[in-house]
């Protein structure tokens, strides 16, 4: 169970690498976290992360976990909630692509798609009903501000966080009253491997900083959270500007 202050006790990463979501087990990790899951493809990205976390003063398993494997979350998530209760799922995962590439090769960004939003609704769906199964328990998904408004120079990445995120408010509002509490994080462009090389964007931010704003989140049980919260404003004004002026601007 969530202690006094809201903070999980027991928690499952999906996509047990992300460098966001290992920054936020760390945090918790240091207030009052001490079961934790990785799942993920195995590999030894994600046995190194299960030993830091472990040097920490957690207790870290892993789970073999693939998002292009729908078929196979069922089981997945059904052998670490037989374990006991889970207080925090936390759905990490997720592409970039590499647009101008994944334009010329379709199948290429199908494969963004059903990493960043297929994949997602079969595992948050699972994972949404074994938390409802338990009574209690949150569901914290990482979107992305481009999801806001699809972009020239990403929009097959954007599309597919447009629709992770509608997906994960639907799911939000489908579970209020269960017990069960869901929230959307929404972060700007992260300095992270998956954004090493790109221009960095304005009010970028990083892991660490991401990670603060989902232990808050957590303590106020918030439906939305914007990393940095300036986002919201910047992203509402951009959301609300006509075609023929957003095509022109250099982002």
């Amino acid at each position: 169970m969530k202690d006094a202050f809201g903070l999980p006790q027991s928690l499952l990463v999906l996509g047990g690498t992300s460098e966001i979501a290992l920054a936020t087990v760390r945090r918790l990790v240091a207030r009052r976290t001490r079961t934790v899951w990785l799942a993920g493809r195995p590999s030894p990205a994600l046995d190194t992360a299960a030993e830091q976390l472990r040097g920490l003063g957690a207790e870290v398993r892993t789970v073999a976990f693939d998002a292009l494997d729908p078929e196979s979350h069922e089981a997945a998530l059904g052998k670490v909630f037989a374990e006991g209760d889970i207080d925090l799922v936390l759905l990490a995962f997720g592409i970039l692509g590499d647009q101008a590439h994944d334009e010329r090769e379709p199948l290429n960004a199908v494969r963004v798609a059903q990493t960043n939003y297929t994949g997602a609704v079969s595992a948050g769906l699972v994972a949404a009903r074994s938390l409802q199964a338990q009574g209690h328990g949150s569901l914290v998904v990482l979107s992305s501000v481009a999801g806001e408004r699809a972009r020239r120079a990403n929009f097959i990445y954007g599309s597919s966080k447009a629709g992770l995120d509608a997906f994960a408010q639907g799911l939000g509002d489908a579970l209020h009253g269960t017990g069960v509490h869901v929230m959307v994080v929404r972060p700007g462009f992260v300095r992270s491997r998956m954004t090493e090389g790109l221009a960095e964007a304005p009010l970028a931010t990083t892991p660490e900083a991401v990670a603060t704003a989902i232990e808050l989140g957590l303590r106020r049980r918030s439906e939305t959270v914007w990393v940095p919260g300036a986002l919201r404003v910047v992203m509402s004004a951009l959301r609300h500007l006509p075609r023929t002026v957003f095509r022109r601007l250099p982002v």
